[in-house]
């Protein structure tokens, strides 16, 4: 069966995997871009948006590894865009223009029905909401037999890690404080959810910890 992984998830040192006040000019919430230092110039990440060079080595190393094997994205609806309650309309189509950077089917977890969107680059969103369950069930159908990648936010990692259902999770451990925000593993026992660290190494940028569940 194909696995469901977390990958290149950014936290800071005091846990939080996004800062508060999200909105249209901060969709990381205030101070949340800090988190994310570490992959901003690698390779992978400026080839994923169709730029040349970046950074190689072990941060370049963790973000490659995330679309290993990848048929297919989960995306909480905060991940797709700032708002809330029931769409008002279908112009919203996400932070990242007409060429998203999935190239690849994406599930996202909403209480609120709309119609698939399909973008330019092989990218096409699918809204579902009848919950986790049904949501790794769409996107596993979609990602044909490949692994699903579970992109966040905070509160949806932190439901299908509740649910059991995420197999390994890569945690980008940012040399920075937030102080307040969306907290990731608070209240989660993850010893009892079966998990252990099987891997971590740091550089000037981060420390990187992948925690595997065990089946």
């Amino acid at each position: 069966m194909s696995k469901l992984r977390v990958h290149s998830f950014s936290i800071s040192l005091d846990g939080y995997g996004a800062g508060p006040e999200q909105s249209l000019e901060q969709p990381l919430g205030a101070n949340g871009m800090t988190l994310h230092g570490w992959v901003l110039a690698t390779r992978t990440f400026r080839q994923l948006f169709g730029q040349e060079g970046g950074e190689t080595g072990i941060d370049d190393d963790f973000a490659a590894r995330g679309f290993e094997n990848l048929g297919a994205w989960i995306l909480g609806r905060n991940m797709f865009g700032p708002i809330r309650g029931p769409w008002p309309d279908e112009a919203w189509k996400g932070w990242w223009g007409d060429n998203p950077p999935y190239h690849c089917p994406v599930v996202v977890l909403t209480h609120h029905a709309r119609a698939p969107l399909t973008m330019a680059g092989g990218t096409t969103f699918h809204f579902v909401t009848d919950g986790t369950h049904a949501a790794l069930e769409r996107a596993r159908q979609a990602a044909g037999g490949r692994d699903v990648r579970l992109g966040g936010g905070v509160e949806t990692i932190r439901q299908f890690l509740r649910a059991g259902l995420v197999d390994e999770m890569h945690l980008a451990i940012s040399p920075v404080l937030l102080g307040a925000g969306e907290h990731l593993l608070g209240g989660l026992d993850l010893i009892k959810l079966g998990y252990a660290c099987t891997q971590h190494q740091a550089t000037r940028a981060a420390t990187h910890v992948v925690l595997t569940r065990a089946r």
